[in-house]
């Protein structure tokens, strides 16, 4: 059977310009977004590291990390099976199977699941918006996604806390409007902040995202990076953003 003949409705193959991968993706439920491909350009896996995404969706971190560094292993973690499976035929269609696993469960168990200090690196796209920050979505798999319904920050940085290696690193995207809490629940869990980068839509604009590296156990001494500016004007991107794309 072809992959084409293996979507299911509503589904669609795209091009991920990194090592000729695609991915499958439906509208209709949660497609990855600039923040994920940004974070798969600010984390660092070495040569021969094991990788795990938290709260993976239709697996587009592991993919990325997997074309764009020497890691050994990658695992994503997604609590919602039809997006686990999703991810799983994405993997398949790229034949990475040897590479890179995709598991079902939630982020509140992911240190049951896989055990303490299991892997060198997390990265993590969690949901941003906590109680009427944002409207909720009234699609199930979108609103999940986006928002704190079944996992909270502190459920993400706690699980990683016990995950992680001693001094593994620990990426994460996320909301500047909650960075003191995100700053104050790492350091609460031993995870140090060490590298913060914010992301500007446009020059003259506040930032809407940032990226942020930890380790655990890691020594008080943060680097905040030269800020991420995505449009030149609008409809154009920055050169540092078709860089990240791979374009």
């Amino acid at each position: 059977m072809t992959m084409q003949n293996n979507l299911k409705d509503g589904e669609r193959i795209d091009e991920l310009q990194r090592n000729g991968y695609r991915i499958i993706q439906d509208k209709g439920r949660f497609c990855f977004g600039m923040d994920a491909v940004l974070l798969s350009g600010f984390a660092h896996v070495k040569s021969g590291e094991s990788v795990l995404d938290l709260g993976t969706g239709t697996g587009i971190i592991p993919i990325l990390l997997e074309a764009k560094s020497e890691g050994k292993y990658f695992c994503g973690l997604e609590i919602q099976e039809d997006s686990a499976d999703m991810a799983r035929r994405s993997v398949a269609l790229n034949y990475l199977e040897e590479k890179i696993e995709i598991v079902t469960g939630d982020i509140k168990d992911a240190s049951k699941i896989f055990g303490a200090s299991s892997f060198d690196v997390i990265t993590t796209n969690p949901p941003y918006m906590i109680g009427q920050h944002g409207l909720k979505n009234p699609d199930e798999a979108k609103a999940i996604a986006r928002h704190e319904i079944l996992c909270t920050l502190e459920d993400v940085i706690r699980e990683t806390a016990c995950i992680l290696k001693p001094r593994g690193r620990f990426f994460m995207v996320h909301r500047p409007f909650r960075l003191s809490e995100i700053f104050c629940c790492m350091t609460r869990y031993g995870i140090e902040p060490k590298r913060m980068k914010l992301v500007y839509p446009f020059i003259d604009k506040e930032p809407n995202m940032v990226l942020i590296e930890g380790m655990r156990g890691g020594n008080p001494r943060m680097t905040v990076e030269k800020p991420l500016i995505v449009y030149k004007e609008q409809g154009v991107y920055t050169d540092e953003i078709y860089d990240i794309y791979g374009y």
